[in-house]
């Protein structure tokens, strides 16, 4: 059955935090011992486990169809290593140990049988805990879904098993997806890989977090602005937003449906066009699906990049930089303009007047009924911002009122106009590249201070480059392009027209193979120690 994972943190809980505590009591190292109880070829720990939880996708896919390894060796070094190192980073919420190994038997019985459902056949796959999967516990990250499970799973869940993935774990995440650092959330703050006191940002900062670490070979996450690309700017890993409507988002808790989107995080370029192959497919049922003629993203990463004009947006999207990040900015831009036929700065359209309609409608429209129900299950982060919202949308005045109303249908038919018009940018372009973030990553005692301050679950405005991407509903995807003199990661944002992924992901593989920053990992150790999180007395749940 799942394994509820346990958060192991120094400091002494609240009395907030009891229940949670005694909600989470399963310990991490459970799995490990559930795991080595079975015929695993490799010890708990071992080389040669932790080797297999390191490979890539497309190493992993090789070597399970040559049948050199078995889809239960590597699910099983995945589910040891996450009972080694999740204790750290507190990625997971809850590991699917029985469900994956059940699956993993399956795939192999099948791949012994000459039957390989794709290339994903036998690879484990972390979701965001706001992906539904049926029978298992899908939280948001909150109280208020403590006690629920699907009785469907999410239509791109649905298609990654058809495909032959194994959902490995429910990854951990900001609270309902309404913020960007992962700090305030039911199960605890998601810490950094590369600096334990750091923010992976988010809100999938948990699928970034446990595919850092190989604890999973790929993962899932969802992006409303910016929540797939930012994690994976900070946590150094691919991190794509497709096209809006291009991958279904039926079966998953909403954030602002307008802008949500579903997207791969994956350890390369390669890697995240092989999982978008088996996401993507118009799904009638889901209301933002689009019909667009079947791709293969992996045979695209192979177009000739060397006729790209490129485009780079410096206002406003360069202001703000931090040294570090401008530095590693300005190399990146020198490599591009050795891959591509030219490099010229330009300027994008703004995302428009509208956006906060859209985001309090949508926001109330989910939310309101829930919080009436159960309100105190709501941090206090995000009970500011729902309490918030709802006073803005019902005002006193009536004629306010309807003014909301009003500003809801004007933000609906700018953002229609907005992605009908958008490939306009693009016409002496065919991509723009540009920081994911404009900062490195801030500490977690600093993100959860902002919070019980000011009441926000987010990172300052400036911080990020992400939204704009979301309104226009274009591909983005962000790839690791440097590092700091301290460690942390740098992130180069990729970015194009409508239905573009290929060509976006083919110059992402190119940077990636002309460079050597995918190839780092963070040195993590079972004795390291976990820094202490801080909070104010009373303030609420942190995470």
């Amino acid at each position: 059955m799942a394994q509820p994972l346990k958060s192991a943190e120094p400091d002494a809980p609240s009395a907030g935090e009891i229940h949670r505590r005694d909600f989470m009591r399963t310990a991490a190292g459970a799995a490990v011992l559930a795991a080595a109880n079975r015929s695993s070829v490799f010890a708990a720990g071992s080389p040669e486990s932790d080797a297999l939880a390191k490979l890539t996708m497309a190493e992993a896919s090789k070597k399970i169809h040559a049948r050199e390894i078995t889809c239960t060796q590597l699910t099983e070094a995945c589910i040891q290593r996450s009972g080694v190192y999740n204790s750290k980073v507190n990625a997971y919420i809850t590991l699917m140990h029985d469900e994956a190994l059940a699956q993993a038997v399956q795939l192999d019985a099948e791949a012994k049988a000459g039957k390989f459902r794709s290339p994903l056949h036998g690879v484990p796959i972390a979701l965001k805990d706001n992906i539904d999967t049926a029978g298992t516990r899908t939280t948001g990250g909150s109280a208020v879904f403590e006690d629920r499970y699907p009785d469907e799973d999410a239509e791109v869940v649905r298609r990654l098993k058809q495909a032959g993935a194994i959902i490995l774990a429910k990854a951990n995440l900001q609270e309902f997806a309404m913020g960007s650092t992962s700090v305030s959330t039911y199960f605890r703050p998601v810490r950094n890989p590369w600096a334990l006191d750091r923010i992976s940002a988010g809100s999938s900062g948990g699928s970034a977090a446990a595919l850092i670490s190989d604890m999973t070979i790929g993962a899932l996450g969802t992006d409303t602005g910016g929540s797939v690309r930012m994690p994976a700017s900070y946590c150094g890993i691919v991190g794509l937003k497709p096209t809006y409507g291009l991958v279904s988002i039926r079966g998953i808790i909403p954030r602002t449906y307008s802008l949500d989107h579903c997207g791969p995080m994956t350890k390369t370029v390669e890697d995240n066009a092989m999982l978008l192959n088996a996401m993507v497919g118009y799904d009638k049922y889901d209301v933002a699906s689009v019909e667009h003629p079947k791709e293969d993203y992996v045979a695209a990463l192979k177009q000739p990049v060397n006729v790209i004009r490129l485009g780079i947006p410096r206002a406003p999207f360069f202001d703000f930089l931090d040294d570090e990040t401008g530095k590693a900015m300005e190399e990146a831009i020198t490599v591009l303009g050795k891959l591509t036929r030219s490099v010229k700065d330009m300027h994008l359209p703004p995302p428009g007047k509208y956006s906060r309609a859209y985001f309090d409608g949508e926001i109330e429209a989910f939310h309101w009924e829930w919080y009436q129900r159960k309100s105190g299950s709501y941090s206090l982060n995000q009970r500011r911002t729902i309490e918030s919202v709802h006073k803005r949308l019902n005002d006193v005045a009536s004629e306010n009122c309807s003014a909301r109303v009003v500003d809801y249908i004007n933000a609906q038919w700018e953002l229609q106009r907005l992605r009908k018009t958008i490939d306009d940018s693009f016409v002496n372009y065919d991509l723009v590249a540009l920081p994911t973030m404009r900062v490195l990553p801030g500490t977690i005692n600093d993100a959860l201070a902002r919070e019980e301050n000011v009441g926000t679950g987010s990172e300052p405005s400036e911080t990020s480059n992400c939204v704009p991407f979301n309104t226009f509903g274009i591909p983005a995807v962000s790839i690791p392009c440097g590092f700091s003199a301290s460690g942390l990661p740098v992130g180069l944002m990729i970015v194009g027209p409508r239905f573009s992924e290929g060509k976006v992901l083919a110059l992402a593989n190119a940077y990636e193979k002309a460079t050597q920053w995918h190839t780092r990992r963070p040195k993590l150790m079972p004795d390291m120690p976990v820094p202490p999180v801080t909070r104010k007395t009373g303030a609420g749940s942190a995470g």
